[in-house]
């Protein structure tokens, strides 16, 4: 970010104070000061003040300071006053105030963060994009993929600072926070390879945010974006990632939109379609009359591609106990699963119903 923003409003705030003003960045170093003489001096240890306030205004040989408002924990900028009383106190708080509010312009006018934020929240016009992209020196044309993190359980503040830092390279990948509990990574893609390099990015994210042997977080994955105006549609397929997979594949915590299957396409019908369809499909006995073992030996029957001799070895059932079972479950639905269309159907029909399950629908 360019001082002379910061310097306007410095200058500004040196008409009603009698107190020196000013700027500091990560490092410490003046950027914009009420005294042009203090600017381009470096002062270190105090950067490792604000760092320890936490977002606190604190005080240290004379000087009031106070972080602005940033993306991590650590302060890209923080302002300072002269002096350490309840005047200087009160000077960097307004000051802090006015210098923020410059600095979110600034942001939303030139930053290349908001400007991707603004493609996948569909905050653009698209006949913008290929214009601000020039402006900004954001690559248009190159492939990209939407690593959507989200976490399952109470919010971690360090999630955010996770994830930047294992990718840090602000001129090619961009991780924005776009809710209470989810991370948004836009990860730029080598030329070749960019299916090997997906799955490597989700396994590095979910080592890294996984607590001992257990998950707390979930990763939907959009399709690869060839342009920027792509971005838009690869976010919102890693939101239905996530979504999908949180009612058909509950034990995975990396979920590809690609791999979705039929899973998708149920989520997107009306519900009153599904209900419909079970009806239809369940003529002689509702769904619901088949009991847990009924429908375990089904799940296995599935697991184990149909194969009645592997299903039954996997069960510790003698071959023509399963047999029985299946015979017992087509007087009962008309289905016969060792048929192929039967067992489809019945196979859509369950996830037909866990959709509905999953809706709050008794079906």
């Amino acid at each position: 970010m360019s001082g002379r923003i910061f310097q306007n409003v410095v200058l500004q705030i040196k008409d009603a104070t009698d107190r020196v003003v000013g700027v500091i960045d990560a490092e410490g170093t003046v950027i914009s000061c009420s005294d042009l003489g203090l600017i381009g001096r470096k002062w270190p240890e105090y950067a490792e003040y604000v760092n320890r306030a936490e977002g606190a205004i604190t005080a240290v040989d004379g000087r009031t300071l106070h972080a602005l408002g940033g993306w991590g924990s650590h302060f890209d900028y923080a302002v300072f006053t002269m002096g350490d009383d309840e005047v200087s106190y009160t000077v960097c708080s307004m000051a802090s105030v006015a210098l923020n509010g410059a600095k979110s312009y600034y942001e939303e006018k030139h930053d290349r963060g908001s400007f991707i934020k603004n493609i996948i929240m569909d905050n653009i016009m698209l006949s913008d994009i290929y214009m601000r992209a020039k402006e900004l020196h954001v690559a248009p044309e190159v492939p990209r993929s939407v690593f959507l993190i989200r976490q399952t359980e109470s919010g971690d503040a360090a999630l955010m600072d996770v994830v930047q830092g294992l990718f840090p390279d602000r001129q090619n990948d961009f991780v924005l926070n776009v809710g209470d509990s989810d991370v948004a990574l836009i990860h730029q893609l080598p030329e070749a390879g960019g299916d090997k390099e997906i799955q490597r990015v989700s396994e590095l994210l979910a080592d890294a945010l996984r607590v001992g042997s257990e998950s707390h977080i979930v990763i939907g994955i959009g399709t690869m974006a060839l342009h920027l105006r792509d971005l838009a549609r690869s976010y919102k397929e890693a939101q239905i990632a996530i979504e999908v997979g949180k009612v058909f594949d509950t034990e995975k915590y990396i979920i590809n939109y690609e791999n979705l299957g039929i899973g998708r396409l149920i989520y997107q019908l009306p519900t009153t379609l599904c209900e419909m369809f079970l009806v239809e499909v369940f003529k002689k006995n509702p769904i619901d009359s088949l009991d847990q073992e009924t429908l375990f030996t089904i799940h296995k029957f599935f697991e184990n591609n149909l194969n009645v001799s592997e299903t039954a070895r996997k069960l510790f059932v003698h071959r023509n106990t399963l047999v029985y079972r299946l015979e017992k479950i087509k007087k009962l639905t008309g289905l016969d699963l060792r048929e192929f269309d039967d067992a489809i159907t019945f196979k859509v029909a369950l996830m037909v119903k866990k959709y509905l399950t999953s809706r709050g629908i008794d079906a």
